[in-house]
């Protein structure tokens, strides 16, 4: 375990696990077929973790529109989860519509460097991974304890990477749905003159723009 602690990257496979949840059990690799958010937070019956679990449940129908499933994970207990998704719905009528870990070894977050020993030992920061249906891990976002997630970014970025996907293209800055995407630069002189006289949308030879289909 300690050689894979904290060595998560981009492009590699999300190591699989199985684990509880107040779903059920639930195996990683089940999810074959979807992409998935995995992600951690520091405590139950925080507040900065409870404003996250509202906004990630009001986005639910953004994640449910791009095939992905969300999975949270903390390292506290299930019956703890149990209490404290309840304890939303009590006062807020919002059911928590997804799976959280019960990671009470902390087995799940040492595999995924989900723990950082300088900010705390005994709680995890707010990382993200998206993996791709393959079980791929595409993108990784870590945030510090005190501070929540743009879960609004977090639709926008797995947006972004299913547009990769399907059109060979690159996002720019600040992109968002229905925006122009940004064709690869060319490798050789050949395609650089094509693209001169294709009459792109061009700053340069170099950065281009296309728009997708809706």
């Amino acid at each position: 375990m300690a050689k894979t602690e904290g060595c998560i990257r981009i492009g590699q496979m999300a190591p699989d696990f199985t684990v509880q949840t107040t779903h059920g059990p639930v195996t990683l690799s089940g999810y074959r077929g979807q992409w998935v958010i995995l992600f951690s937070h520091p405590g139950d019956f925080t507040p900065v973790c409870t404003t996250e679990f509202l906004a990630f449940a009001g986005a639910q129908p953004c994640f449910a529109r791009l095939n992905a499933q969300l999975l949270g994970l903390s390292i506290d207990s299930n019956p703890s989860h149990l209490a404290w998704v309840y304890n939303i719905y009590q006062h807020t009528g919002i059911v928590i519509p997804f799976p959280i870990i019960a990671d009470r070894d902390m087995r799940i977050a040492r595999m995924y460097g989900m723990i950082a020993p300088q900010v705390s030992e005994s709680a995890a920061v707010r990382n993200v991974f998206i993996i791709d249906p393959k079980g791929v891990i595409r993108a990784i976002l870590v945030y510090p304890m005190t501070n929540g997630r743009n879960i609004e970014e977090i639709c926008r970025l797995l947006e972004a990477l299913q547009i990769s996907d399907e059109y060979g293209v690159a996002t720019p800055a600040n992109w968002m749905p229905g925006h122009p995407a940004v064709l690869p630069p060319p490798t050789t002189w050949e395609e650089l003159q094509q693209r001169v006289a294709d009459d792109c949308q061009c700053m340069d030879w170099y950065l281009c723009y296309t728009c997708l289909p809706k």
